[in-house]
């Protein structure tokens, strides 16, 4: 399984995409899609959320489409927080949609070899198990020291 990936090869990822849709945003704050479509919106890229159940409404400025057939401008990357089984028909979805797709990322945890060969076959680049928040935090150096959020609470509060 190809989920090693150089530091040079994220940061180039990184640095030449301006518009990602977000599949499987969530409206709930408290979720990391929110939070990481939140961060990349902050960080500059145009985030494209895209959920069904939540189409219409708006999220980071942008109106939250049912899918990536509603959208009509060109797509950079397409960042994937649906389980990994979910995600071979939002590749074939993403490739028929944006003819100048760069990449597809899957979330941590998320890791589908079949959906990344079709992809790569595409000339399409394909990250899996990453974030792109923690990947850009930690190559453009913004992480603190600890910088990870762990889950850990600390009973001594």
């Amino acid at each position: 399984m190809a989920t090693e990936y150089a530091d040079s090869y994220l940061r180039d990822v990184l640095k030449r995409t301006r518009v990602i849709a977000v599949v499987g945003v969530s409206m709930n704050e408290v979720r990391p899609s929110y939070y990481v479509a939140r961060y990349l919106s902050l960080k500059g890229f145009t985030v494209i959320p895209v959920n069904p159940g939540h189409a219409g409404k708006m999220l980071f400025g942008q109106t939250v489409r049912g899918s990536l057939t509603e959208i009509s401008e060109p797509v950079d990357m397409v960042d994937i927080f649906r389980r990994s089984e979910h995600v071979p028909p939002i590749v074939d979805e993403a490739l028929a949609a944006f003819p100048g797709l760069q990449t597809v990322w899957m979330q941590i945890g998320v890791i589908n070899e079949a959906a990344a060969k079709t992809a790569r076959a595409r000339g399409v680049d394909v990250i899996m198990n990453r974030c792109p928040k923690i990947e850009y935090q930690r190559l453009f150096g913004e992480l603190r020291m600890g910088g990870f959020n762990t889950g850990v609470i600390s009973s001594k509060l």
